[in-house]
């Protein structure tokens, strides 16, 4: 039985370990739980059928990591995971200007034609609008898309990471380091220990670059922090079937089971190292943003604000592969704030690629490239 070391348990190094497991493959993950993980901060919206990017390899990849989920999700439930963060709820892609609403129907009923997921897709005026979302404030109204989801992303990755385990995987908490021998990674060491395996899968998001750097390869990945706040609403209904709020701006709102709101994110690009503080000036710009659209939100009450750090690659799009001059070492990043869209898909794809199996995307859309240069750091 081949072994594998997965280094990173946010949700891509999950969704590959959970993958790998079901494969039969001997599996460790190691995690060293860093303060600042993605998807430990993150709500994530599933509707990349309305986005605007140019990008049609990003697309590509967003549309099918939409279309995974519910296989994934029926197949965790049947192994007893029932809390995964994940309802398609649908989503309001709301606005004031009813000719960009008009072309933002156009375009999913475009996208619609190779991507039947997407549901229904209706036009509602602000009345009906509000129904659907009471918190809202006046004059927007939107378009609707019943196929979209939101997920959380702590529950998914703890609900992948329990049924990895269930399926053989061990998990230990740790700082690792690679070993290796020449061109060939032949495992880590963690806490003083050892551990060998065939092939490692480096799965370390914004912290790539520095584990890798003792190998000589300088990774470049980028980090942009994010703000996300938590509020609780009373007296309201049930919130958890509330459809996800998607904005003219950069902002989202989504809700949860319990009264619970997620408003998101700042994006912050001018920082200096792993900056995980909760700060005023983020805290005012989620909020700002937030009681703009939803003024009924004044009220609620404020329970939390997480912070993670999206990792981005050359070109803003995700990277997956083997390291050219390296055997036994294998990656993926670069998901940004798609990751929570893309990252279960994308570690069934590398746990493929892990295992000798030949991965459903073009690997040349997405090679390591421009994101990989050796030599001395």
């Amino acid at each position: 039985m081949k072994k594998f070391i997965i280094i990173g348990a946010g949700i891509l190094g999950a969704s590959t370990a959970y993958q790998l497991a079901r494969l039969g493959a001997d599996v460790l993950i190691i995690d060293r739980k860093h303060t600042g993980q993605a998807t430990d901060a993150a709500a994530g919206i599933i509707c990349p059928w309305v986005s605007q990017r140019r990008n049609q390899a990003w697309y590509r990849l967003a549309k099918a990591g939409a279309r995974f989920y519910p296989g994934l999700i029926e197949e965790l439930t049947k192994e007893g995971e029932t809390e995964t963060g994940y309802a398609r709820v649908g989503a309001l892609s709301i606005h004031h200007d009813l000719g960009k609403l008009s072309k933002m129907e156009e375009r999913a009923l475009q996208r619609r034609e190779d991507a039947p997921e997407i549901g229904e897709i209706n036009r509602l005026n602000e009345s009906a609008t509000r129904a659907l979302f009471p918190l809202l404030g006046e004059g927007y109204h939107s378009v609707q898309i019943s196929g979209a989801a939101r997920v959380d992303g702590r529950a998914l990755r703890d609900a992948l990471l329990r049924s990895a385990q269930r399926n053989g995987a061990s998990l230990i908490s740790g700082e690792a380091s690679i070993q290796f021998h020449t061109n060939r990674v032949t495992g880590v060491i963690v806490n003083g220990n050892s551990y060998s395996a065939d092939k490692t899968v480096v799965c370390a998001g914004a912290w790539a670059g520095e584990l890798l750097r003792p190998l000589g390869i300088r990774f470049n990945v980028r980090f942009q922090k994010a703000q996300i706040m938590h509020l609780h609403v009373d007296d309201r209904s049930d919130t958890g079937a509330w459809p996800v709020i998607m904005p003219p701006s950069d902002q989202y709102l989504l809700a949860f089971d319990n009264q619970r709101i997620v408003i998101g994110a700042t994006h912050e690009d001018e920082i200096t190292g792993y900056d995980t503080r909760i700060t005023p000036g983020g805290m005012q710009e989620i909020l700002n943003k937030g009681l703009a659209l939803a003024p009924g939100l004044a009220d609620s009450t404020f329970h939390e604000v997480r912070v993670g750090f999206r990792p981005f690659t050359p070109g803003f799009l995700p990277v997956i592969g083997a390291f050219p001059g390296w055997e036994g070492l294998i990656t993926a990043n670069g998901l940004g704030a798609s990751g929570l869209t893309m990252g279960p898909y994308i570690g069934y794809q590398l746990a493929k690629l892990a295992i000798g199996m030949e991965p459903d995307i073009d690997m040349h859309d997405y090679g390591l490239g421009a994101a990989v240069e050796q030599g001395e750091s």
